[in-house]
């Protein structure tokens, strides 16, 4: 449940950096038509432009720390949320378990044969 909650989580933070980028857009194309006025309102280009340079920070730090992560998850480092490593470990011991007593059934099978004779 936890890693469903973290990937929610996630997939929320994405929204909002798509939000984010929707404002940036809104924020250059106020800049555009404020420009394209004879008369230009200079307080106002520069609100919006200092909106629109953080705005891009702010999307440009977000968007690193997702790819920092998939970057994690995608290599298999450790990192918080995944229990991936730990799911593929526990498949692998159990495959070797399987395959242990499929030898040692081998094992006691030619005992018993030898035994027999």
């Amino acid at each position: 449940m936890a890693t469903c909650s973290l990937a929610n989580e996630r997939l929320r933070a994405l929204e909002d950096i798509e939000r984010e980028i929707g404002a940036i857009l809104q924020n250059a194309g106020n800049v555009i038509l404020e420009l394209s006025k004879e008369k230009t309102n200079e307080r106002l280009l520069d609100r919006q432009a200092a909106a629109f340079t953080a705005s891009v920070q702010h999307v440009e730090a977000e968007l690193s720390a997702q790819i920092r992560y998939l970057t994690q998850v995608a290599t298999g480092q450790p990192h918080e949320g995944s229990s991936y490593s730990s799911r593929k470990d526990c498949q692998m011991a159990l495959k070797r378990v399987d395959y242990a007593r499929l030898k040692l059934s081998d094992v006691a099978h030619t005992c018993e044969q030898m035994l027999e004779n």
